[in-house]
């Protein structure tokens, strides 16, 4: 599921996510924190410039990376994008032909298999509404006998679905009450405003309010956890109350298409739109080339991180900007991806070249998980790296699963392919790394990297901060794409081993305990580490000399003086 955190970190405690860094949009330092240097500032982040000045001072010459952006479509115009945005060298714009014969049309920025030619999919089911639906009948329908009989012989369907409905029945519950907590919360600001008056958010002035309805009293109770954001504390009535529109603004637009079509039984926009059918694994040339889709986003604002350029007054860029092409591929929906939809997305960026793939996002269940992980193998073949975000729960992956994995098994000793690296979110707080969303393991996690408030690119040609591991999973992505550009003849599993042997540790709160690498990535030392270990310089092409026959030779020479 591609959405953010904004909204549930609200929930939790108004506003958590905003104090954790007190950002604001002038601040050039808060924009590009995820490049620094850890041993010059203390701040966690991955070292780009100086991994890129290591290369350079060695005399390499980089080679350009494509990186495959599986996700929600990205702004291929976008100012900070544009030029770094990979086109299909083989394929003809507009034309109506598919001039390369990759069974795709005019695929000339990548491909969305969330399409068709009636429109675009933009919200969709969660993946445990399908299951539930799909297997209702089956294991729980009205002869109890067959019940019995399909459990039997589909134990693995069963147990699938039983955890399906009991994540089905919680979450419908909760995207219900959130409408409801955040409608009556959005009900209540001018409430808030009318509290306020002339006076500014602080907590002395506050005090100084008293409330004489039930309706103000809940204004009151939120202001008091408002006033805790720097982004607004000190602030009067007019910004609190624009805040807090776009806050409950991003709350609703997050909870209610859960509520109302994620969690729907009997909402399935698949087959009107897209087409095809859906339990055929075997189809893949579906879809269109409306590589944005109705949403974005995400997807974009991944892109920036991976290969951004600083645009105008903008100082936002990519780790990987100076030496990758974003290829986008359209593969998820507000709402959970479909496993069909990750296999042909994960293919087509193989087969177009792209050498990174990256992969934000994840869902509990997977019904097509063999498919997923056959594409997961053919991308290994070919020599792939895939980079995975570890998911947004603040849960042990080992215990509870999120898909897709490189592990077939929770209590497999190791992955299954060795192409794969998973990523959690740090914060710039050295004292509290680890963001508070992060799904984490000692074992099935193998790094972490920025992704708490990361600034980056958002459609409209706009920037925006956004956190997740859904984007600190393309930092590792653009920092993989470096290691490639300038070693070529790096294998996946050698960029993985450079990145997780030279992390930044640390100990605080455990954090040594959350990921394999027991770190933060740094750039600079993977660089150096890949450098020392696996780098070949190509030996210099030898000359062959070959005997040539004087007749020849003096019909050669006579030539050169007509």
């Amino acid at each position: 599921m591609k959405k953010l955190l904004i909204a549930a970190a609200f929930y939790a405690g108004f506003a958590t996510i905003a104090a954790q860094t007190a950002t604001t949009e002038n601040d050039k330092d808060q924009k590009t924190w995820y490049h620094k240097d850890y041993a010059t500032t203390k701040v966690y982040g991955v070292n780009t410039e100086n991994a890129y000045k290591f290369l350079e001072a060695k005399g390499l010459k980089p080679k350009l990376v494509i990186v495959a952006v599986l996700d929600s479509g990205v702004e291929v115009d976008h100012p900070g994008l544009a030029k770094n945005m990979w086109k299909n060298p083989n394929e003809i714009p507009n034309n109506g032909k598919d001039d390369d014969g990759n069974g795709y049309i005019d695929d000339v920025y990548g491909w969305n298999f969330l399409g068709g030619k009636s429109g675009d999919i933009d919200v969709d089911n969660m993946e445990v509404t399908r299951v539930v639906k799909k297997y209702q009948s089956v294991f729980e329908g009205t002869d109890s006998a067959k019940n019995k009989e399909n459990q039997s012989k589909m134990p693995e369907e069963f147990a699938m679905y039983m955890k399906s409905k009991d994540i089905f029945t919680k979450k419908s519950q909760e995207a219900k009450q959130n409408v409801q907590l955040y409608t009556m919360i959005n009900n209540a600001i001018p409430d808030m405003v009318k509290l306020l008056g002339d006076k500014t958010l602080t907590k002395e002035n506050l005090a100084a309010v008293k409330p004489s309805t039930q309706q103000e009293t809940m204004a009151m109770q939120v202001l008091a956890q408002v006033a805790n954001d720097p982004q607004v504390a000190g602030k009067s009535a007019s910004e609190v109350e624009t805040y807090m529109k776009g806050q409950m603004k991003e709350a609703l637009d997050y909870f209610t298409p859960q509520a109302e079509k994620g969690y729907n039984l009997d909402f399935d926009p698949r087959k009107e739109i897209v087409g095809d059918n859906y339990d055929d694994y075997s189809e893949k040339n579906y879809g269109n080339n409306h590589y944005e889709g109705p949403d974005a986003k995400h997807g974009t604002h991944v892109a920036g991180i991976i290969a951004g350029l600083a645009n105008g007054s903008e100082p936002q860029y990519g780790v990987a900007s100076r030496v990758a092409k974003i290829m986008t591929v359209r593969a998820v929906p507000d709402g959970d991806e479909r496993d069909k939809d990750v296999a042909n997305a994960i293919r087509y960026a193989v087969d177009n070249g792209a050498k990174v793939l990256n992969m934000s996002f994840g869902k509990p269940v997977s019904p097509g998980k063999n498919v997923v992980w056959d594409a997961f193998k053919y991308a290994e073949s070919k020599g792939v790296l895939l980079v995975k975000a570890a998911g947004n729960e603040n849960e042990d992956i080992a215990e509870h699963q999120y898909f897709p994995t490189n592990f077939k098994s929770q209590s497999d000793e190791k992955p299954f392919i060795n192409n794969m690296i998973v990523v959690g979110s740090n914060t710039n707080d050295a004292n509290a790394l680890k963001s508070s969303f992060s799904n984490y393991d000692k074992k099935m996690v193998d790094v972490f990297a920025p992704g708490s408030e990361i600034y980056s690119t958002v459609p409209d040609g706009k920037y925006e901060y956004l956190q997740g591991t859904s984007m600190a999973s393309p930092v590792v992505a653009g920092a993989s794409a470096v290691l490639l550009a300038y070693m070529p003849d790096l294998k996946p599993e050698q960029i993985i081993e450079s990145l997780v042997k030279t992390t930044n540790a640390n100990t605080t709160n455990g954090f040594e305990n959350l990921s394999r690498s027991a770190g933060v990535i740094d750039v600079a030392k993977a660089a150096e580490y890949a450098y020392k270990n696996f780098y070949k310089a190509e030996a210099p092409a030898k000359s062959v000399k070959r005997p040539v026959k004087k007749q020849k030779l003096h019909k050669a020479i006579d030539k050169t003086k007509l």
